[in-house]
């Protein structure tokens, strides 16, 4: 079908002038589809409008946090109340509170929270916890998984990654690399020979429990269970990356329908109802040891952000209907 695209062609034309690839992340571009990306200017519920006004269905839905589609009425209208009263304090706030206790009646392996600011920012923090709190080093993660774009997880990724036929970043370092497995997803095995080989030297496994970034792939039961068993018999953590997964596949996230708790669960985008935001949570035994209750550093200044907090409180409210996922 051909549509009316002089408006975007002449924005990315401007836009690579200013960005590289014209871009503020690199799958917007259209490079491994062909073609010019949409400009886009409005969305409502699960169209989009592009600034040439072609009315699109939109099966991303910003890349997944939009559950209830764009622009939802009780999202915007807590967005507009909270933003009247201003937009960021560098203090704590109620709205904290509110959406760490939405989220914790929710996801059951957290007892405790910390808000950051995405997804990456989520699961580097984890990593960093998981490592401060076993005194270890090395990180197992598996071959298509993608956790962001911090460089512990920048080898054989999937995600925008694998768009572009790339098996690590350069810049990369290599010393940083040699402290990841990459091993194959499913592959119970291998996993239990890295962990001979690797005796009190493995520190977290990391993993998308359903795997959305090289195509949606549902685990084999054992293997997550085997996971589960080995990081508990070698005092390792076990860390479900659920930033796609949390509040979609169910109001628990993957680990209620595959009934695996891990030790340390990351969220992302969808808690804010789209906003920047996400979180690393876990026990209370484990999350004491961030500081200022412990030594394991982390800090954001806008985390826990009073308009992404207000967006996430009225997202969550509606996923309590536990109906909504019915028709997901």
């Amino acid at each position: 079908m051909n549509i009316n695209n002089k408006n975007s062609e002449q924005l990315f034309k401007k836009a690579k002038k200013l960005m590289p690839g014209g871009v503020n992340s690199p799958v917007r571009s259209f490079k491994a589809v062909g073609g010019t990306p949409h400009f886009i200017k409005k969305g409502d519920g699960p169209y989009i409008y592009d600034e040439d006004d072609n009315k699109l269905l939109d099966f991303t839905c910003s890349w997944g946090p939009l559950v209830l589609g764009h622009n939802n009425k009780k999202i915007r209208d807590s967005i507009i109340k909270t933003a009247k009263l201003g937009t960021s304090f560098g203090t704590p706030t109620k709205g904290e509170n509110t959406l760490a206790e939405l989220i914790i009646n929710a996801v059951k392996s957290i007892e405790r929270l910390r808000f950051v600011n995405s997804g990456t920012e989520a699961t580097m923090s984890a990593v960093r916890l998981a490592r401060g709190v076993t005194g270890k080093d090395l990180i197992i993660k598996f071959e298509g998984c993608y956790h962001g774009h911090a460089d512990i997880f920048l080898s054989n990724a999937g995600s925008g990654l694998a768009t572009f036929d790339q098996p690590n970043s350069p810049g990369v370092p290599q010393s940083v690399v040699d402290s990841t497995i990459t091993l194959d997803f499913n592959n119970i095995n291998q996993v239990k020979q890295v962990f001979k080989d690797n005796k009190n030297k493995i520190a977290a496994v990391i993993i998308e429990p359903i795997t959305g970034n090289m195509g949606v792939i549902k685990p084999n039961k054992k293997f997550i269970e085997g996971l589960r068993k080995i990081t508990k018999e070698n005092n390792a953590l076990l860390i479900f990356d659920e930033v796609m997964t949390g509040f979609r596949v169910s109001h628990g996230g993957a680990q209620d329908i595959l009934e695996v708790y891990p030790d340390i669960t990351t969220l992302g985008k969808v808690i804010g109802g789209g906003l920047p935001v996400g979180a690393y949570g876990a026990s209370k035994e484990i999350m004491s040891q961030i500081a200022p209750e412990g030594s394991i550093y982390q800090a954001g200044t806008l985390s826990g952000n009073p308009i992404s907090m207000s967006a996430g409180i009225a997202m969550l409210n509606q996923l309590k209907d536990k109906k909504i996922y019915d028709i997901l």
